[in-house]
């Protein structure tokens, strides 16, 4: 092997390249059109463009994969995670073509590629797994007799599906039938098979894997354990290890359950057995990962094992160069996945990285796959990098996670690390109470949706930015002494909130700034790209600050992001315009890019408040928009399929009008 073809995008490239020139190969990118410029793309030896932006005429071509590694002259290709990674006709091409598959045998692919295939086995060699519906009759009769058997709550499953697509949790009979549409489309969608399995749903479990590893010469070990029970929408967003579930025995008893299972299928490289743990400790098989997975650093933290370049030594025919005597999990790590997403509703954001700043120090890893100046589109999933932290202790690691999550400045998209800090501060987690309904049971999303007050310090940032107008734009802050004279006054809007400031400046690096409440000495410390020291009576801060495009400025502060505008003073005429804006109607707009993937409703429809209307499909996720209150459908914009942009509208919805005689 001299020179490996990585099928895949984003963070996961990355990583496979840098693991490539560690072990002296070259290493070959593939991109989409909308990845022309990607971080994966900048730091390959070769890069070959393989089609336009949907992932279908690009990531997932079978055949221009395999014809630009000819072209290149790859002996190898990895998958990465995702797309063809776990596609048993994609291993079978490259085994067809002469190349080296980086990953398990194809058999093995597509057996555990089933979860009802996967299920029946682990069965039969003695491997616990949860009660539910398997079987080849997918009629929707025979699916709700058998869920009927099962008995609710219960989980419907995508046969084919991974990463939360294809499921859905049903709590009634009642809500079966579209819930059951519901996946199925998701499945058929994501993976191109709509087969569902039915399972009992286990209530407050801990989501638990084993990692594997197994080379061509017969030796297959286990390297302990990840939880991943931190999810939302069924994905991960915290993994660690070791579980604080787990006692050595029954560590080994879930090691030694996940070697038979991949042993059975005739396994080869590294993948991952997923079992789901009830609180009274009985463990059950979910399904087998043919592929590695995101949360991988995790391991190679506490075992010291590089699993990247294990996965590339079995594949060129090497013997696993440990036994399972000598794996011993040393100290403590946690993952935290950075997605491009609202941390209250979840939604995807999208649009340019402005500043990407993650943190740095002792025990602190980032896997990233974008850098400042990239593009974060509708096309791929929303992850943007992972944070990855080792420490002696769980204890320190977590310390250590808040401390990075405080420094990590991300400006330009919408992050979810308000939701990741609310997470690892909650006294719940420290306790290692850490159940698959985390989120739910502890409201975290509330907490976050809570109104709160502007940092002091980010809007004195602010108002130092704007003092600097007359320097160029590339450098806010390179006369920013030049600007000072009489006290200025400054107001802000931050969502619903105004600030005001009054500032004048003292010296050339000092400004007195106050506000209705208190009063500051702000003093400019220093300035290295985006990111700013100044201190306010003498007590340091650091912030991140750009400018966006329409001149709002964009700042970044223990961990979280603020849009700042200044305020001008609204006139008559603007008043007139507010009012005559007041239709007495909603226009309901898509929340982010996407298609149409269903239209429930048609003009002249009277809707009750909290009614489905439409179901848009975006980042590979379906995002349901309802009815904020009760009314008429005057008019519906789009229909199955239609692509939209972000704000397009979708619904017109009259207000429903109220009883005659009413106030």
């Amino acid at each position: 092997m001299k020179k490996v073809l990585i099928a895949n995008r984003g963070e996961i490239a990355v990583r496979i390249i840098r693991a490539c020139r560690e072990l002296g190969l070259r290493s070959v990118a593939v991109y989409s059109e909308a990845d022309r410029a990607a971080l994966h793309v900048r730091l390959a030896d070769e890069a070959y463009p393989i089609g336009p932006a949907p992932a279908v005429e690009s990531y997932l071509r079978i055949e221009r994969i395999i014809a630009v590694a000819q072209q290149a002259g790859a002996d190898a290709i990895h998958p990465g995670y995702g797309f063809l990674s776990e596609r048993a006709p994609f291993a079978r091409a490259c085994e067809q073509a002469g190349i080296i598959f980086v990953g398990p045998p194809a058999e093995a692919i597509e057996r555990m590629g089933s979860k009802i295939e996967a299920k029946r086995l682990a069965a039969a060699h003695d491997v616990p797994v949860v009660p539910g519906y398997d079987g080849d009759d997918q009629s929707p009769e025979r699916l709700m007799a058998e869920a009927e058997r099962i008995g609710f709550p219960l989980l419907i499953k995508a046969s084919a599906g991974g990463g939360g697509k294809g499921m859905r949790v049903v709590r009634d009979g009642a809500a079966f039938a579209a819930a059951l549409e519901g996946a199925q489309r998701e499945a058929k969608a994501a993976f191109g098979d709509d087969a569902v399995l039915l399972e009992k749903l286990i209530e407050r479990p801990r989501h638990v894997e084993i990692q594997v590893l197994a080379d061509a010469h017969g030796n297959v070990i286990y390297l302990g354990e990840r939880e991943c029970s931190i999810q939302r929408r069924h994905q991960k967003i915290i993994e660690e290890s070791p579980s604080v579930a787990l006692t050595p025995e029954l560590r080994a008893r879930m090691g030694e359950a996940a070697v038979r299972v991949a042993r059975a299928v005739g396994y080869r490289n590294a993948g991952t057995v997923e079992f789901v743990l009830d609180p009274d400790g009985n463990f059950y098989f979910l399904e087998m990962n043919t592929r590695l997975q995101v949360e991988h650093p995790v391991t190679e933290f506490v075992t010291g094992l590089d699993l990247v370049q294990l996965q590339l030594r079995v594949a060129m025919g090497e013997p696993l160069p440990v036994s399972q005597a000598e794996i011993a999990l040393r100290g403590h790590a946690i993952e935290a996945r950075i997605y491009a997403e609202d941390p209250v509703t979840l939604l995807p954001s999208i649009g340019r990285v402005a500043v990407f700043a993650p943190p740095e120090g002792p025990g602190i890893r980032n896997d990233a796959g974008v850098a400042s100046g990239d593009e974060v589109t509708v096309n791929y999933d929303p992850m943007l990098a992972k944070l990855i932290v080792h420490a002696p202790s769980r204890a320190a690691a977590i310390a250590r996670l808040q401390r990075a999550l405080d420094e990590y400045a991300v400006l330009g998209v919408t992050t979810n690390i308000p939701l990741l800090q609310a997470i690892v501060a909650h006294p719940a987690f420290a306790a290692g109470a850490t159940t698959t309904d985390f989120l739910e049971t502890h409201a975290i999303a509330d907490a976050l949706r809570a109104q709160t007050n502007l940092p002091d310090v980010v809007a004195v940032a602010a108002a130092l930015a704007d003092l600097s107008a007359a320097a160029p734009a590339s450098d806010p802050w390179a006369r920013l002494w030049r600007a000072g004279g009489a006290e200025a006054r400054r107001e802000y809007r931050w969502g619903d909130q105004r600030v005001v400031l009054w500032t004048a400046q003292l010296d050339e690096q000092t400004w007195r700034v106050r506000s209705a409440e208190r009063q500051y000495t702000a003093r400019l410390i220093a300035r290295r790209g985006s990111a700013l020291a100044l201190a306010l009576d003498g007590e340091q801060h650091l912030v991140h600050l750009t400018r966006d495009v329409d001149g709002a400025l964009l700042l970044a502060y223990r961990g979280r992001a603020y849009r700042l505008t200044a305020v001008a003073g609204l006139s008559v005429d603007a008043l007139a315009a507010v009012a005559a804006g007041m239709t007495g109607h909603l226009s309901l707009a898509a929340p982010m890019p996407g298609t149409i993937v269903k239209v429930l409703v048609e003009p002249g429809a009277r809707v009750e408040a909290n009614q489905p209307l439409i179901v848009l499909e975006a980042m590979k996720m379906e995002h349901t928009i309802i009815a904020p209150h009760s009314g008429v459908v005057e008019a519906v914009s789009y229909g199955v399929g239609a692509l939209v942009n972000g704000g397009a509208t979708l619904i017109e919805l009259a207000a429903e009008e109220p009883p005659t005689g009413s106030a």
